[in-house]
């Protein structure tokens, strides 16, 4: 947990960015509010939070998931923001099946090039062999016609 209340806070370029957008351009916002809206985003967070973990905690589990954030939104007659938090939820499952498709198609790309690469390492290995052979067989052949 947090040492101090103020390590609750979001970081303030955030919460800059996140007023600028829902605002008109031209509109100026005081330090002081930004600094309350900050405040009320962070305490609205802890008290999402810890609504949701109460449903966690019913259900047993020590892992916070998107049901019970929603779930939490509900009890907090937060409804308006239900729909607009699942879309953004399938939105972000939908980033991250991307880019976990990205990464299985990049690790299998790997794993062909060190397979490609083990086989050509393998047939250098096994010329070589066989040129260390070949002399050793022609030795041979040149004892036997020196004996005839």
């Amino acid at each position: 947990m947090a040492e101090r209340p103020e390590d609750l806070n979001l970081p303030n370029a955030v919460i800059t960015r996140i007023i600028k957008e829902a605002l008109p351009d031209g509109v100026n916002v005081s330090k002081e509010a930004r600094r309350a809206i900050s405040q009320a985003a962070s305490v609205f967070v802890l008290y999402a939070t810890s609504c949701a973990n109460n449903f966690a905690m019913k259900a047993k589990r020590k892992t916070l998931n998107a049901g019970d954030v929603l779930a939490a939104m509900e009890e907090m007659e937060f409804e308006r923001f239900m729909e607009p938090l699942r879309e953004a939820l399938e939105v972000y499952k939908k980033g991250q099946k991307g880019k976990k498709e990205v990464s299985e198609q990049k690790r299998k790309d790997k794993e062909k090039k060190t397979d490609s690469e083990n086989d050509k390492s393998r047939e250098e290995e096994e010329e070589e062999e066989r040129m260390e052979e070949e002399p050793e067989a022609e030795n041979e052949v040149e004892e036997e016609e020196v004996e005839n």
